[in-house]
């Protein structure tokens, strides 16, 4: 959807007076008023593809923090999917649990709900108390936390796959206010999160819940056990995931709903309803606020997330990522690891310069307690974002993420990596007139920055070059910097690191707009790209299904004709089609004569380009993933599927490239 198929933005005018919500639990103060979107939603995609996906607070936080902690934070083994393991015969967890608890025919797992005990006597239960009746669990002190941490948005997970709710449900008697702790622990979190000013979220993992999780637990003969084990029947299943949803938006207001994996299962008119219900509750509150999705959405009205992980290069729209403070599990497990304070940190700067922002999450014990090595590693991000945010918070992605030998994301499950003092990433601020480039270590001497090259860009505008200083807000000034073919020069301090950082940020400042970055004769904005051979151009077909073949077609402004060739800081360029927003793909196949693909940009290597210059703005355009190179095959027929050839003399290897 572009920019121009969106209403027109306008100030709502309805008034939003922290109505009740529909159970008389809690009351909000009205939030700034929102700004974009239509009035009105209805259950069709048409309808609420119409919803601006990101919301401008959502763009500027940048970091927010979340946390697994429930039911399955009391057994404290292997991962937080223990309450399907510790059913599967013969798993690790199930030898566990048969040793500790006993067989689950006989100690299943709703006793970690109601109680019961171990087989060493010990009462377990899912209970926390609060730290005002004498408890371990201080929502107050967890929301401080998170400020502190430097998030701008935190909340919980309000159900994970194992079907108990954390809040008064009315729609599932599995919940925290009925059975465990007797709290309405989102409630709680919610007023403590609000009232150290940050956005509230609440996270949902349901969609899972009925459609694969509990696969291994036998049938139950009691209907009440049948809804906490997800037995109930497909349309009684999918209803619930809908009444549940309602409940959190309408209870909570949540400013962000995030949802795991598995909604494409669900059925969609429960789908459309739940994102219609949302976004006309907003309209009514007067906010704006954002849905996030693995799968079963679309990145035309809600935000796509990627898992452990992220792209290798830019992305838009704007996205998110949900990452975890441990490598071996999401909720608190004993002997639990963490990542390094460098590398989650390192993470975020990178995630930030490519156009997305950082979820992450947090995994307390089944008290309420935040282990301290998690509140060290919050803290010292938290330090490190109050001294240097400037070059976060409220930012922008450049025309280039940056430059540097580490290879960061690639998509999910890709994991946050620390950087070197040679990786540096951009941001700049969005007026346009600030370009920040932090080194995620530090360069002594002269610190080089190759991609502000003089054959890439003319920065006769630039006024200023500073080391943000140790405190927020102030700056160490630095001797003119010097450009040329390989790069801008900046001479840093002589006596060493003036401060110890976990990165380091110069700020560029400029009398107008950050000048244009070129791409060594590429366009940076729409192109047509032409086979030598036949004159045609690369087509996209249209609107058509991830996997489909780029085509070629004689040229006559389409914009499945235009692509945009987005540098990616690492010698390689992603090819994006104007009318569909999919990546040119090789597909991995490196035959002779493959068809060349397209799909949804996962930043992977069958999907970045290299540009080799043949000269006379021609080039031979070479996949990463496979090392052949896009090939019109000789045909001058239009419609003719573009392939993929080892790279050769040929004309039909060489394209044109200009900007439409």
């Amino acid at each position: 959807m572009t920019s121009s198929s969106l209403p027109i933005s306008r100030r709502r005018l309805i008034a939003a007076a922290g109505a009740a919500t529909a159970f008389g639990l809690l009351r909000f103060a009205p939030e700034a008023a929102a700004t974009d979107g239509p009035q009105s939603y209805t259950a069709s995609w048409s309808s609420v593809d119409q919803h601006p996906p990101a919301p401008a607070w959502f763009q500027d936080a940048k970091f927010g923090i979340y946390y697994h902690w429930g039911v399955f934070s009391v057994p404290a083994y292997g991962n937080e999917w223990y309450p399907r393991n510790m059913y599967v015969g013969g798993s690790n967890e199930n030898k566990h649990h048969i040793a500790t608890y006993g067989d689950p025919s006989a100690w299943p797992y709703h006793n970690f709900i109601d109680g019961a005990r171990d087989k060493a006597g010990n009462f377990v239960q899912f209970a926390p108390k609060l730290a005002s009746q004498g408890g371990k669990w201080d929502p107050d002190a967890w929301a401080q936390l998170f400020k502190s941490a430097g998030a701008k948005f935190a909340g919980p997970v309000a159900e994970h796959h194992d079907g108990f709710s954390m809040w008064d449900s009315h729609a599932s008697p599995w919940n925290s206010v009925q059975h465990g702790p007797k709290l309405d622990l989102v409630g709680l979190q919610a007023k403590a999160i609000r009232g150290q000013g940050l956005k509230f979220m609440a996270s949902l993992h349901h969609a899972y819940h009925f459609t694969g999780y509990y696969d291994h637990v036998p049938y139950q003969s009691d209907p009440t056990l049948r809804i906490l084990y997800g037995q109930q029947g497909a349309a009684a299943e999918n209803q619930l995931w809908y009444q549940k949803l309602i409940e959190v938006v309408d209870g909570y207001q949540p400013d962000l709903v995030w949802q795991d994996f598995n909604l494409g299962q669900v059925q969609e008119s429960y789908r459309l309803q739940f994102l219609a219900h949302y976004y006309n509750q907003a309209v009514a509150w007067n906010k704006d606020v954002a849905a996030t999705y693995k799968d079963g959405f679309d990145n035309k009205g809600e935000v796509l997330d990627f898992e452990r992980g992220g792209p290798a290069g830019l992305l838009t729209p704007y996205w998110l990522t949900d990452d975890s403070i441990s490598s071996s599990s999401w909720c608190y497990t004993v002997g639990i690891g963490y990542y390094s304070t460098q590398a989650l940190l390192h993470a975020l700067i990178d995630r930030v310069s490519k156009g997305g922002s950082m979820l992450l999450n947090i995994a307390p014990t089944a008290d309420g307690t935040i282990p301290s090595g998690q509140q060290s590693i919050l803290l010292a991000m938290g330090d490190w974002l109050g001294r240097f945010g400037e070059a976060i918070y409220g930012t922008r992605s450049w025309t280039s993420y940056g430059e540097g030998p580490t290879q960061m994301g690639g998509g999910s499950f890709s994991g946050p990596v620390a950087g070197t003092a040679k990786d540096i990433r951009f941001t700049r601020s969005q007026d346009n007139k600030v370009l920040y480039a932090t080194a995620l270590g530090w360069q002594g001497g002269t610190m080089t920055i190759a991609t502000l090259s003089s054959n890439r860009i003319n920065l006769s505008s630039l006024t200023g070059a500073q080391l943000l200083d140790n405190t927020a807000g102030t700056y160490i000034n630095l001797p003119a910097p010097t450009q040329d073919t390989s790069g801008l020069h900046l001479a840093m301090p002589s006596s060493g690191a003036p401060f110890s950082a976990l990165a380091y940020t110069i700020k560029l400042t400029f009398s107008g707009q950050i000048p244009a970055l070129n791409g060594a004769g590429v366009p940076v904005s729409w192109a047509e790209i032409t086979n030598v051979t036949s004159g045609l151009a690369l087509d996209s077909g249209g609107d058509v299904a991830s996997g489909s073949n780029l085509k070629q077609w004689t040229y006559d402004g389409s914009s499945n004709l235009h692509w945009q060739l987005i540098d990616l800081g690492n010698g390689y360029y992603r090819i994006m089609n104007r009318t569909n927003g999919m990546a040119a793909d090789s597909w991995g196949d490196a035959a002779n004569g493959a068809p060349a693909r397209q799909s949804a940009w996962n930043g992977g290597n069958n999907q970045q380009w290299s540009l080799k210059s043949l000269g006379n703005n021609r080039y031979q355009i070479v996949n990463r993933g496979t090392g052949t190179a896009l090939d019109g095959a000789g045909s001058t027929t239009s419609g003719s599927t573009t392939v993929m050839w080892t790279p050769n003399s040929s004309t039909n290897n060489a394209w044109t490239i200009a900007g439409v």
